[in-house]
């Protein structure tokens, strides 16, 4: 169910409203509007700090332009809630990426970069210009989803984006460090995975044992280290 409210005005143009949709009784998802953008995921983060600390939310779950309101209770009145959420999104400032800075080591190439030829190959570069590109950018963590502990990492310089795989590699082991499409990342889990692995890392993501499970968290901030190159 959508829960589609007015756009908001302001002086000279008409700012778009979120899109706030039911998931059952008890969860709503409410998606920024537009393209993705650094500001509008830092809308999101404020957005989700901010309604966390509301009465009967139970958890704000963020994604990549969007976050997961779980309640406690199915809200009693759904419209004067989503109203409140579009108030709140047109007058909340966005929260800058200002969080820790992770630095990563990464063994480049080897048996478990297996994707890194396939990608020098498409950006028509060579193996070691994708790892200079890529262990020079600083990124930014938009979410941790998708597995616990699994940040995915905005700023992957346009020259070395790579699709997804239309067929997963099967066993691509936790710590690869990966690209999808315009993103980067470190695979949390041994498991199927489409994303193309160009290295791997010994730094653990998440540790279930530790007061903060997750390694990053969003507005995190991420170096990749070359720990060495295997060519």
């Amino acid at each position: 169910m959508s829960i589609n409210q007015p756009n908001a005005p302001f002086v000279g143009t008409i700012e778009k409203s979120p899109k706030i949709s039911l998931i059952g009784t008890l969860a709503m998802l409410v998606e920024a509007p537009g393209d993705f953008d650094l500001l509008q995921q830092g809308r999101i983060w404020a957005l989700a700090d901010a309604v966390s600390t509301w009465p009967n939310v139970q958890e704000a779950v963020i994604g990549v332009t969007n976050v997961m309101l779980v309640f406690e209770q199915p809200p009693a009145d759904i419209g004067m809630l989503g109203a409140a959420i579009v108030e709140l999104w047109h007058r909340l400032p966005g929260r800058k990426a200002d969080g820790k800075l992770i630095e990563i080591p990464v063994v480049y190439g080897g048996e478990l970069g297996f994707d890194l030829p396939a990608v020098a190959k498409r950006a028509g570069l060579s193996e070691r210009d994708v790892i200079r590109i890529h262990s020079e950018g600083e990124y930014t963590v938009c979410a941790v989803a998708s597995s616990p502990g699994f940040g995915y990492l905005h700023g992957l310089d346009p020259r070395i984006h790579m699709p997804r795989k239309s067929v997963p590699s099967l066993n691509m082991r936790a710590g690869s460090v990966t690209i999808g499409g315009m993103q980067t990342g470190v695979a949390v889990l041994t498991s199927p995975n489409g994303w193309n692995a160009i290295g791997w890392a010994s730094v653990a993501m998440f540790d279930p044992s530790s007061e903060q499970p997750s390694l990053m968290l969003p507005g995190d901030r991420v170096k990749f280290r070359i720990d060495r190159i295997e060519l």
